[in-house]
């Protein structure tokens, strides 16, 4: 495999980032995950954390270097990350349960695979078109298939940001399976979650990520949409993958990534954590190393 990958998260205007990201690879596949944590400060961003490290884990545990069922994966895993999640929840007497969307993709073989829950999306580019896109588990959403708004509407509507279904809570979450999408030289792979979707144009994200490198788009976008949100912009989080089949288009790439060179059971991970500056001054670095290790220890009730 070639790719050049870009992920970055920011607060945004808000006082904690909620939000987490990451990506793993072995020598023959390639996840990306984007979590939108909801449920307050040490709790969405719990919620998050235990998805996307969840996911990582079983991902590194199981890619020998391939996995045999790419969709299954997704699917199981990402309910695997709501059972996690209830019972941290659970084991802490939480009134609420944290909550979280997610994104997932997995590439193998060239072919894209993925999976959500809620609002966080995925996007994929190609020749200046989105030639596929998750629909988002929302309210709004509905309504513009029912036809009772409008697409443009629902942009602006009181409700935009309420999800029907997500990882966390107290009913199963419906995992939406989309993709097995042969991946073409040049095709660019976006998750995000509505942070930055949700004030951009769609033709914002076909002329950047088409005409420009991600490690030059994506930060470009992002800059965008949080100066665009304003001092109440939400968190906003994304990766973005350059796909590439092609070895000149490759070099013409100075940071892609080839795995060509490693073994069977090599995995590179690498995925955004917890940290106190994300938080308010409240929130000290023993608040932080006790939620790391508490999900830690919620993570490894799962691992197989």
């Amino acid at each position: 495999m070639k790719f050049t990958i870009y992920q970055d998260s920011r607060k945004g205007g808000r006082k904690y980032n909620e939000d987490r990201v990451g990506y793993s690879y072995s020598r023959d596949a390639l996840l990306m995950v984007v979590a939108d944590g909801m449920g307050g400060h040490l709790h969405g961003e719990v919620a998050a954390q235990i998805a996307v490290e969840l996911i990582c884990d079983q991902f590194q545990k199981r890619a020998k270097p391939v996995l045999p069922r790419p969709a299954q994966f997704l699917s199981e895993t990402l309910n695997l990350c709501h059972d996690a999640i209830f019972n941290y929840a659970s084991n802490h007497h939480m009134v609420e349960i944290p909550r979280t969307t997610c994104v997932a993709c997995l590439v193998q073989d060239g072919i894209a695979y993925w999976a959500h829950v809620g609002d966080s999306r995925l996007y994929l580019v190609r020749e200046e078109k989105i030639v596929a896109r998750t629909r988002d588990h929302s309210k709004v959403r509905k309504m513009v298939d029912a036809g009772l708004i409008t697409a443009e509407e629902a942009k602006s509507h009181s409700e935009r940001n309420k999800v029907y279904t997500c990882l966390g809570g107290y009913y199963p979450p419906e995992i939406e399976s989309g993709g097995k999408i042969v991946l073409l030289d040049g095709d660019t792979l976006l998750l995000c979650s509505d942070g930055l979707w949700g004030v951009l144009a769609e033709e914002e994200f076909t002329h950047f990520l088409n005409d420009f490198p991600v490690l030059f788009a994506l930060p470009q976008l992002m800059d965008r949409a949080e100066i665009r949100g304003g001092r109440d912009s939400d968190n906003l989080s994304a990766i973005a993958l350059n796909w590439h089949d092609d070895d000149e288009s490759a070099k013409q790439e100075h940071d892609f990534i080839s795995t060509q060179k490693l073994d069977a059971n090599t995995i590179s991970t690498h995925i955004s954590h917890l940290s106190a500056d994300d938080g308010p001054a409240e929130v000290t670095e023993d608040d932080i190393e006790k939620a790391i290790a508490e999900i830690q220890m919620a993570i490894r009730k799962y691992s197989k």
